[in-house]
């Protein structure tokens, strides 16, 4: 569901920022007031929440994960997003968000081929479907758009999809404390970028929408992904994001007064065939974990039986470094964060 959930919110940001780049503001501005919009909402959220909680309850991020994240801000939101603007002010808007469905392609295709994770028969009958859709509907759209328009959507896709998977080295981490400095990071860089190059600022309700936007649909949306990532894996978490094209089309199809067609109809039932047999995949076998030192936010389920160092409060859930002791079980499972083994 969180997965599904990331997918609404970015899905429905699509045609929204598109009608932000309609009052005259430049692709590179947008994209770092989505990002900034981003960083400061959940600045607030992070401050609240170190308010209300009791005890630690998300790992902070380390230095060792300074180079992952600096690679994230870079792939997903320096380049990605300013490709994205640029694509989408010559692309028509359901075009542009069912284009985005090369994201979850991209982000499956690395997940199995560089970084080994398991993909079985169903996710990838599953992914192909829900591909299927956006692609119908992409050929609907035609070159109506331009092929640079396209190509260029199609890049920030190829970006995003590496951001997704490197943000999985990070995804034991507190998904705010990502979200929010990968939101300030890439907003100030690309303000910067933008207002060398002569971009002006727009009027202060168009900052306050486009700022709207990017907490929603970018921070959010990010949020709900890194916590997705941390249970699902990263193949099967970019395959449900895979529903957010399809859910921006049909925003763009009611804001910007587009027929419902019969490809559009036929991209539905493709989409939910999709997301059926991803919902009903059921993946398990006797596996070994190796003994495993981390820190991330737990309960104490059976793979977490463990004593606690002193001042760590007993409530749950919480977060501290821990060791596993190796263990040999059998039991459904999701490459989570305790089962990146291979097959």
């Amino acid at each position: 569901m969180l997965a599904i959930l990331s997918a609404i919110l970015f899905g429905a940001s699509t045609p929204f920022a598109k009608l932000v780049l309609g009052n005259g503001v430049s692709p590179w501005l947008l994209a770092s007031l989505l990002y900034l919009g981003s960083g400061i909402g959940l600045a607030f959220v992070n401050a609240f929440q170190k308010m209300i909680e009791r005890g630690q309850t998300e790992a902070a991020l380390v230095r060792a994960d300074v180079p992952w994240l600096a690679f994230v801000i870079l792939c997903g939101g320096v380049i990605a997003p300013v490709l994205l603007m640029v694509g989408l002010a010559t692309t028509p808007a359901s075009t542009a968000s069912l284009l985005l469905n090369l994201e979850g392609l991209a982000t499956l295709a690395i997940a199995w081929l560089v970084f080994r994770e398991n993909v079985d028969r169903r996710l990838l009958v599953g992914a192909a479907a829900i591909l299927g859709g956006a692609l119908l509907l992409s050929w609907r759209g035609g070159p109506s758009g331009g092929g640079l328009g396209m190509l260029a959507i199609a890049g920030a896709c190829l970006a995003w999809g590496i951001d997704n998977n490197l943000t999985r080295k990070l995804s034991s981490a507190d998904p705010v404390q990502i979200a929010m400095l990968k939101g300030l990071s890439a907003g100030v860089v690309n303000l910067i970028l933008a207002l060398m190059l002569g971009a002006s600022m727009p009027f202060l309700p168009t900052i306050a929408g486009a700022a709207l936007i990017g907490f929603l649909g970018y921070g959010v949306s990010l949020v709900m992904f890194v916590l997705a990532l941390r249970h699902l894996g990263t193949a099967r978490s970019g395959a449900y994001f895979s529903t957010a094209p399809f859910i921006g089309a049909l925003l763009a199809v009611a804001m910007f007064g587009e027929p419902i067609t019969l490809p559009l109809m036929i991209a539905g039932i493709l989409m939910a065939i999709g997301l059926w047999l991803h919902l009903t995949e059921s993946h398990g076998h006797e596996h070994a974990h190796e003994a495993l030192e981390h820190d991330h936010r737990h309960v104490h389920d059976s793979h977490h039986q463990h004593d606690h160092p002193p001042g760590i409060a007993p409530d749950e859930p919480h977060s501290h470094p821990h060791r596993h002791a190796p263990m040999v079980h059998r039991h459904a499972h999701y490459p989570d964060l305790h089962h990146r083994h291979s097959h």
